[in-house]
């Protein structure tokens, strides 16, 4: 599927733009699931005023969708209308250690290089975000987590670009964040943050990050294409363990497979297309509700179109789908 070119509608300012543009641009392969569909216009910003001159000018009606390391993100096939915006690490991916046990951060720069940067400097707080397989800029957002912490509570301050391309600052506490979502205002851009963390000694807290890499790599499937976890944990119960009593282990839909190590995570065998991977999730989500009566919510960002006549319904009826083994 390709989309009508953007590009020509903006030749009154596109020219002063800096960074990447590019039309009906892949992305399948910025995705840790490595499927979905193209890009109308992909935009990678040179720098922050990059960003501002681009979402000022960019007309109101065109949708934008921020991705960053594609680790907790399916694409459908058909792709993404609009402009994804993607910031580079080269620009967006630097770590400062700052007075007060804290540490600034760009929205580009991996979880686990905040988490290495902070005990390095002997802050511990901050270790967990070794186990969280993604950028700043998206546990920001979902205000990602593990291990018994959460990223609001360990975020104080936040930068970013509106749509109108302003530069704002943002407190932990106009973020409005709730377990794994935050509620902070619509179409900012997120572009750096500073977070604080207590005094610690550095290398037991490098210690730490050692035991939590050792664990995720025994529990979870690491070295595969996967999204990470795929739903959220119901209120005083485990996803994993739904599914797993739901007899979803192993269950497969073309390459589309249930983990067999851990079965809050869904992972791309091969050749999975986006429609395999979320009727999957779907027919588990279906499973759960007809063994525990319960609805699982997905942790998993999905966007995008459908292929026409390949549309997902949500929870697909009866416990067994066409094509599952």
């Amino acid at each position: 599927m390709s989309f009508p070119d953007l590009l020509p509608q903006f030749s009154g300012w596109i020219g002063e733009v800096r960074g990447k543009l590019a039309a009906n641009h892949p992305i399948a392969k910025l995705v840790w699931f490595r499927v979905g569909g193209p890009a109308q216009l992909y935009f990678e910003p040179a720098d922050e005023a990059d960003l501002a001159y681009f979402l000022k000018n960019l007309p109101d009606e065109v949708r934008v969708t921020v991705i960053g390391l594609g680790s907790n993100l399916l694409i459908r096939d058909g792709g993404i209308d609009g402009v994804v915006i993607r910031l580079p690490a080269k620009t967006f991916g630097g770590v400062e250690v700052l007075d007060g046990n804290r540490v600034r951060a760009g929205a580009g720069l991996p979880d686990v290089k905040i988490a290495t940067a902070a005990a390095r400097a002997g802050i511990d707080g901050l270790s967990f975000m070794r186990g969280i397989p993604g950028a700043v800029g998206g546990a920001l957002y979902m205000n990602a987590g593990c291990y018994g912490t959460e990223t609001r509570e360990r975020v104080v301050t936040l930068r970013g670009v509106t749509r109108r391309g302003e530069t704002i600052e943002l407190s932990n506490t106009e973020m409005g964040y709730r377990y794994r979502k935050s509620n902070g205002p619509r179409g900012v851009v997120f572009t750096s943050a500073v977070f604080e963390g207590v005094p610690g000694d550095s290398e037991a807290i490098l210690g730490k990050m050692r035991e939590i890499t050792e664990q995720r790599e025994a529990t979870q499937p690491t070295n595969t294409r996967t999204g990470g976890s795929t739903f959220k944990n119901p209120e005083g119960h485990s996803a994993w363990k739904l599914v797993d009593e739901a007899g979803c282990r192993g269950l497969r839909i073309g390459d589309a497979q249930v983990s067999e190590l851990h079965t809050n995570f869904l992972i791309n065998l091969d050749a999975a297309s986006a429609h395999d991977i979320e009727t999957l999730g779907e027919t588990v989500r279906a499973k759960v509700r007809n063994t525990h009566g319960i609805a699982l919510q997905w942790e998993i960002r999905r966007m995008g179109h459908f292929e026409a006549g390949r549309e997902v319904r949500e929870f697909l009826d009866g416990d067994v789908f066409p094509g599952t083994h």
